[in-house]
């Protein structure tokens, strides 16, 4: 009898401990769908937004360069200070000139790559940037660390690598998943979402291990640097030496290098160099800052230009990196995938939903287990107390 009872408390002890992890199973649904959904964030924004297009007027023109585009913003935009200028990895997509205006408040323009007008503006939290806030840090705020939201969302990638692993310890053989593919759909849903489980499984190896390993060092990232710890090699940035800036009597600013004489000296100075972006001086001792991809284009390449002289004061190319760095930095790319073009972030997109999809087949089919168990426990009916005389019989010598 007291051994029915022991075991009878074991297994609500073991039911409770399974509806204890409900939560984890919903915040890493949670965190896939958002996930998912970042990948092509931008590609939603572009379909949503007429003004982040890049409209090419008849006649097929040429893209603008840098002046030209400078011109035009200042041109139209008179009271605002260019801070930058990018274009986006995708030729579909406005360039996008970052800009102060006279009350200290930013601004992000949308320009013509082809004409230099002004499409439309932003000046707050996009859908990219909310739907990646709430991804990577669930919209909690920085207050001079790593937020909780950070860390409680990079922690998930224990659990999922834990899964990678133990998963393919415990489906022997998975590689004929590959070789002949099971999904039954005349079996029940049982059957079809356990199929569908270990079959979504399989076929996203390779990209549930990239989200995992790279969601890990998200982890050890933020606990390094709240830890003031640091292997990096850029040293400090640079400024324009004081002789080097020509004098102006007559209270003028000095005459500059134009961006596109910027952009052609990182050229010739790293011909794999694209240039993609280009960072005007903020005042009379800053660099022109141009950069973009190279040969391995996981990482910018990023060079700071004298706009007096035109002499490169600071470079950093992938191979001036220590290994750490180059593998460390290629993190990011790799967990977004906004790296190599359209093509790519749908693939990212396309194995993301799939392990969406994986994670809540494996919640149904926990939550529907647990939740027989549970009943099974319940409708179970209670042994009866024995009685005082079969008590005595059986105590007797």
């Amino acid at each position: 009898m007291v051994q029915v009872q022991k075991k009878s408390n074991a297994r609500l002890w073991f039911l409770f401990h399974s509806w204890l992890a409900l939560p984890i199973w919903a915040f890493l649904f949670f965190v896939c769908l958002t996930g998912t959904i970042a990948t092509v964030s931008q590609e939603i924004i572009w379909v949503a937004n007429p003004d982040t297009r890049a409209r090419q007027p008849d006649g097929d023109p040429p893209l603008l360069g840098y002046d030209a585009v400078l011109a035009a913003v200042n041109r139209n935009r008179p009271d605002a200070v260019v801070q930058s200028i990018a274009r986006p990895v995708k030729s579909q997509f406005a360039l996008t000139v970052r800009v102060t205006n006279p009350d200290a408040t930013s601004e992000t323009l949308y320009v013509n790559p082809y004409t230099g007008g002004i499409q439309g503006s932003t000046s707050g939290f996009d859908f990219r940037q909310f739907i990646r806030a709430i991804h990577g840090w669930l919209l909690m705020p920085f207050n001079g660390s790593y937020n909780l939201g950070w860390y409680a969302v990079s922690a998930l990638a224990i659990p999922l690598l834990g899964s990678l692993i133990t998963g393919l310890v415990v489906y022997k053989r998975f590689w004929r998943g590959f070789l002949k593919p099971r999904l039954r759909f005349d079996k029940g849903s049982r059957v079809f979402w356990g199929d569908f489980h270990r079959l979504a499984g399989i076929w996203s190896i390779p990209f549930i291990a990239i989200i995992a390993v790279t969601g890990l060092w998200f982890l050890i990232q933020a606990a390094l640097a709240d830890n003031h710890v640091s292997f990096s090699t850029a040293g400090i940035p640079v400024v324009v030496a004081r002789e080097d800036v020509p004098p102006s009597p007559d209270g003028r600013a000095p005459q500059r290098l134009s961006l596109d004489q910027a952009a052609q000296i990182a050229s010739r100075t790293f011909p794999d160099l694209t240039p993609t972006f280009v960072s005007l001086p903020a005042n009379a001792y800053d660099p022109i800052s141009v950069g973009g991809r190279g040969n391995y284009p996981l990482l910018f390449e990023e060079l700071s230009i004298n706009p007096y002289n035109g002499r490169v004061e600071w470079s950093r190319r992938v191979s001036d990196r220590s290994g750490l760095e180059l593998v460390t930095e290629s993190m990011r790319p790799l967990h977004t995938g906004d790296f190599a073009g359209l093509w790519l972030k749908l693939v990212y997109f396309f194995f993301g939903l799939l392990l969406t999809m994986m994670v809540f087949s494996g919640l149904l089919i926990w939550t529907k287990r647990t939740a027989q168990a549970t009943a099974a426990v319940i409708r179970r009916p209670r042994p009866a107390a024995a009685s005082p005389v079969a008590v005595a019989e059986r105590s007797a010598p």
